[in-house]
Order: structure tokens, then sequence, then C-alpha cells
């Protein structure tokens, strides 16, 4: 990583530039400026230097734009300024269209925790005409699985692998983790690393605004450079219905932690890629129709991964230190995955995931309230809906080696009987919704998924 150069306040900028953006010899370079300030560089690394076949380069040109434009979320947020310009090509209706509202839903988060006010702020110009629409970019059957560490992405290679889908296991970023998991599955594996403009940090050093991106949004695009420079139809993605669930409303709209992986984000997303992308590359959640908690179930029957998987965010932080175990038992997604798994999980087996009981300690009544959403809104985490986690408690609070646990047992006195009589029970929880996009060729996965 390159030294970082001297730095103005980004909080104080009119404008943020989109500069350029160029691909040669594996690596994306991406950049960006506020004002006639510095110049902040990404680099995008993709292994064995791959470069696209004639057929493609069209697809990948416009396809190396987008990522262009998604991944300057992480830059624009530090300092939020009233103007967005390109300096190279303009863009077209389309291309505005889909970046005001990954920036407006994809920042919300952002902008709820440091009460900002985005709505004149994000504003993409469009100058450009409508391209005609994309063409094939004579893409294999061959689908790529994006790993995260988590329970999830698991579930999608199992149910990959129950259909004989040629299916490769790809991350973004450094995670021993994630590499583990990715090895266990038995797939091939690619790693794509991402090295942030070093300028970033130093800006965040000296109090630029600082929050949370649509990470998903980022590395779906990545992933689409990646399937048309290794040559892959479909990337199956692993988030459930569950994801499009919002945490709370502000300014008017809907704060959702999980956006880029909601339903309507998947819609827009898929949708772009085949007009101005490729028309045969196929962007999909294989999970879309189930709730976390039938994800939780599915993943209950794969015990190999037991001792490497881990939904502990803190494993995945940048700049923290990460937890001495796989989890560090303190935080909602810990919290949410031991919930999800005490319903379909002897008793013993969860504990030896774990380390301990996370539902007999009393000091984390607030965080499993805030699951339950008690008194709290839910937790700005990748977890599922209340609905669901109060489904999974009831369901513990009936059964004897559960019940008097304290949180259970808390939940048994006091909160079930608050509980609406028709408060959806587990069982409604593991039935399969309509609504997804899965292309035909991938149904057969979703009889394994839903075999219980």
């Amino acid at each position: 990583m390159n030294t970082p150069t001297s730095v103005s306040d980004p909080r104080t900028a009119q404008r943020f530039r989109l500069v350029r953006c160029r691909y040669a010899k594996g690596t994306a370079e991406l950049v960006y400026a506020f004002d006639a300030g510095p110049e902040l560089i990404e680099h995008i690394h993709f292994p064995g230097q791959p470069e696209p076949q004639p057929e493609r380069r069209k697809a990948f040109t416009q396809a190396l734009r987008l990522l262009h434009w998604v991944a300057g979320t992480s830059y624009f947020k530090a300092g939020v300024p009233a103007e967005i310009s390109f300096d190279d090509e303009p863009i077209d209706s389309d291309s505005a269209a889909l970046l005001d509202t990954l920036y407006r839903h994809g920042l919300a988060e952002f902008a709820y925790r440091n009460q900002l006010q985005l709505g004149d702020r994000i504003h993409f110009p469009a100058a450009a005409k409508l391209p005609e629409h994309a063409a094939s970019a004579q893409l294999s059957d061959r689908v790529l699985v994006p790993m995260g560490g988590g329970k999830d992405s698991l579930v999608v290679v199992e149910a990959l692998k129950s259909m004989a889908a040629e299916a490769t296991a790809i991350w973004v970023g450094t995670s021993p983790l994630i590499a583990a998991c990715a090895q266990t599955t038995g797939l091939p594996m690619l790693n794509i690393t991402r090295e942030l403009a070093p300028e970033l940090f130093e800006m965040n050093r000296m109090g630029a605004w600082n929050g949370h991106i649509p990470v998903t949004a980022v590395n779906s695009a990545i992933l689409v450079l990646a399937a048309l420079l290794y040559d892959f139809r479909a990337i199956a993605f692993a988030n459930e219905r569950s994801a499009s669930s919002a945490t709370l409303e502000y300014e008017g709209q809907k704060v959702n932690h999980q956006w880029s992986k909601s339903w309507a984000f998947e819609q827009d997303f898929s949708a772009y890629l085949q007009r101005h992308i490729a028309a045969d590359l196929q962007y999909f959640s294989l999970l879309r129709p189930y709730s976390e908690i039938a994800v939780t179930q599915a993943f209950s029957h794969l015990p190999q991964y037991f001792k490497h998987f881990s939904s502990c965010n803190r494993n995945f932080r940048i700049l923290s230190p990460k937890p001495a175990d796989r989890w560090c038992g303190q935080c909602p997604k810990c919290h949410f995955v031991f919930l999800a798994l005490a319903p379909f999980l002897p008793k013993p087996r969860l504990l030896s995931i774990f380390g301990h009981n996370l539902l007999d300690d009393e000091t984390q009544c607030d965080s499993f309230d805030a699951l339950l959403e008690y008194h709290q809104h839910k937790p700005f985490e990748c977890v599922g809906e209340g609905a669901e986690a109060r489904a999974a408690m009831a369901s513990l609070a009936a059964r004897s080696e559960w019940r008097e646990d304290a949180l259970v047992a808390r939940f048994r006195h006091e909160i079930l009987p608050q509980l609406d009589p028709q408060d959806r029970p587990l069982e409604t929880w593991l039935q399969a919704a309509s609504e997804h996009g899965i292309p035909a060729r991938y149904h057969p996965a979703l009889q394994w998924i839903g075999s219980d």
C-alpha cells in the first residue's frame, strides 16, 4: 500500500469527482477526488492477471465503469458534497437512476448514524444517450458462489453440489476465516483482493464522515467483472428474504442495514446487468425464497462446517482486532445465529460450537431484546426479522432443555404473554416464498434447501 499524501478535510469539499478507471495486468484501478484535491486511487487485484476475451471487451468496459461508480460509495461518504461529477465519459439516465437509488438507500444507515440529510446531495447527472441493449457475452454454464464465512453461503454451496452445478467459491478480501471455509467446500477457489486508497484512512483519522456502505453492492460489481474475466454465466449470492426487512425510518426513508442484499436491490441490479452489460449474465440469490430461520435449518444438516464457519462480524473488520475465537459471544450476529440454530441442534452440540450458553447469560439481555424487537429496533446487522427471532425463542420456551435458561425463562414470563396470538409459529418461517429471481436452471437446488 502506498504512503498517503497530505489530505484536506473532505467535508469542506463542493464536489465529488469520479475521475477515471482502467484495467491492466489483472488490476482494476479506480480513481476519485474531492474538488481539485489529491487523487484517491483504489486497486482491485484479480488472480492470474486475466484479460477479457474479444467478444466480451465491450461488456467488460461497461462493467468496469459500473464498478467505478458503485465503489465510489466508500469515498463519497467521507465528504458528502453537494455535487457529483464525472471526469471521463458522461452516464445515461438508466445508470444515473441506478446510482441515485444505490447511494440513497445504500448510505441510509450512514446518514442516520451521522444525522445527515442526503436527499439534496445525491444526484447523478445524466448526459449520455441510452445505449443499445447488451448482447450475449457467450458465457459458459458455470456459477460463482460468493463466500462470506457464514452459514448462508455454505448452504448455497451444498445446494449447488446437489444438482452437480459447475461452481467456484469466490471471495473479496484477505480473511483467513473465509479462505478456510472456502477450502472446506472442496470447490475450486478464486480470491480477489481490494486495496482501498490509503488517503481514505487518513481522512477518517482526521474526522471525515464515516460509516456503513453497501458492501454487497460493491462486491457484486467486483464479481460481475470476475464473471466476464473468468467466463462464468451466473453469480449465485446467499441473501435470504429476511434481508429485505428494514430497521427503522429516517427522514421519510426506510433504513435497512442489508439494503444491498435486499430483493429490491437484486431486481434493479440484475435488470441493469442484462440490459447494459451482458444479456446472458445471471445475478441472483439462491436463498431469496427463504427466511433466515429456514436457511439455518438447512445449515443444521451440514456438520462438516460446524468447526469452520463464523458469522461474527468482529472477524471481518478492517482495522479492529479479531476475537480470539471464531465467536465473540457479545455481538448481535453471534446472538442471532445461536438463537436460530437452537431449535434445530441438540443443545450440547450447539454449546460446543459457541463455547458457552448465550441464552443463559443475563448480561446479554438488551442485545437479545433488540433481536426480538422488544422495546428496541432491530440491530444494524445482518440478522433476521424480529418476528422470526420471537418464533425461535417461543419454540425454545416450550422445550424442557431450554425453558429454564435465563433469557428463555425471561421471555416465557415477560414477553411471550404480550405477543399477538396470531404471531407466526416457527413452522411458518420454514415455508418458501414464491418471490425470487432464480433462473430455471437452478430450481433443482431449491429442492435440497427445502427438503426438511
